[in-house]
């Protein structure tokens, strides 16, 4: 069975570089580098590391460090921010931090931009120094960004040296509707976190498009969903593991923030029925099953979305599993899947 829905679209890897209980930061660190080379192995398209902080399950305060790391070690896949929270940084430095970047590895480099905190507020009150942020700052940021890198800037009182003239293409994400009217307007491509925050996905998507104007980044709208992906060789087999990625979303309900547990055969006994339906509204767009399962769901979701790329997203304990599921995703976009699978 032909899926060329899916076939005709690029698929993208989100790593939050989780760090798996009885496992180090710095193993985790080595399995999301070792993660990249495999997605540039299989033909994915892009690479993102988000920001995170004040998180003892995932080792992703320094975006930037992480994506130069991976970047050094891989040679054609794109890689960069899923995003940075623009609100914890001097737009300035952002601008230098990619512009330096995109001078080392020219033409790979992503610069994706959210405006949440990353953290609790007690984090962000410690990253912005107890800065009330407003509804325009994000808009004002952006621009004061786009300044920093564009050529005419560069008889400006304050420059981004590496970044000024350099093409770093931006990217907005979010989870809300405001952020897609934003991006619509702006004229940048447009991402939406469907993999944790499900309820807006349509709405913002078709405000995007009621928004958008063509830029000098982007002429036509872009849009890109991101999405829980487990991949197993049967339907079973991917259920169990994804029960570590449901205990991880239980963990973000208590705030608990301990590291990625190990996958268990029931969830019975684990939640509190009120929490299971939270989990289970959280990872609406979550796809979990054989290969011939995953294709049909997410040949469904492509028709009702109508997104131009697919970002995957995979909280799986065992690494060669996340290895391996990532392998069957990639044969969905590659090559034509045996309706026997």
């Amino acid at each position: 069975m032909q899926h060329s829905n899916l076939k005709n679209t690029p698929f993208s890897v989100l790593d939050l570089v989780p760090v798996v209980e009885g496992s180090t930061r710095r193993a985790a660190i080595a399995r999301s580098l070792d993660l990249a080379q495999h997605a540039e192995r299989l033909g994915y398209k892009r690479f993102w590391i988000s920001e995170h902080h004040n998180m003892e399950s995932l080792a992703s305060a320094s975006p930037v460090l992480l994506i130069s790391h991976i970047a050094e070690h891989t040679s054609k896949i794109r890689v960069g921010s899923g995003g940075v929270m623009l609100p914890n940084h001097a737009p300035l430095i952002v601008a230098e931090q990619f512009g330096t970047l995109e001078t080392l590895f020219p033409k790979r480099i992503d610069l994706g931009l959210g405006r949440a905190p990353g953290t609790d507020q007690r984090t962000a009150m410690a990253l912005r120094r107890y800065q009330q942020e407003t509804v325009q700052d994000f808009p004002n940021n952006i621009e004061e960004l786009q300044l920093y890198l564009s050529e005419e800037n560069s008889t400006g009182a304050v420059r981004a040296i590496p970044g000024e003239g350099l093409e770093i293409p931006l990217y907005l994400l979010g989870s809300s509707t405001f952020s897609a009217q934003l991006a619509g307007k702006k004229g940048l491509p447009y991402a939406f976190a469907s993999h944790f925050a499900p309820t807006h996905l349509h709405d913002a998507l078709h405000l995007y498009h009621q928004h958008f104007q063509p830029s000098e980044q982007l002429e036509k709208p872009y849009t890109m969903a991101c999405v829980n992906v487990i991949v197993a060789d049967t339907d079973a087999e991917a259920q169990r593991l994804a029960t570590s990625a449901k205990r991880f979303m239980l963990g973000v309900i208590h705030n608990t923030r301990k590291p990625l547990a190990p996958p268990v055969d029931s969830m019975e006994g684990e939640w509190l029925p009120h929490e299971q339906a939270q989990i289970e509204h959280m990872m609406r767009y979550s796809f979990i099953g054989s290969p011939h399962t995953v294709a049909a769901g997410l040949e469904q979701f492509k028709e009702q979305t109508q997104v131009d790329e697919i970002i995957a997203i995979s909280h799986i304990y065992e690494h060669e599993a996340r290895l391996k599921s990532y392998e069957y995703l990639s044969t969905l976009f590659k090559a034509e899947v045996s309706s026997a699978v």
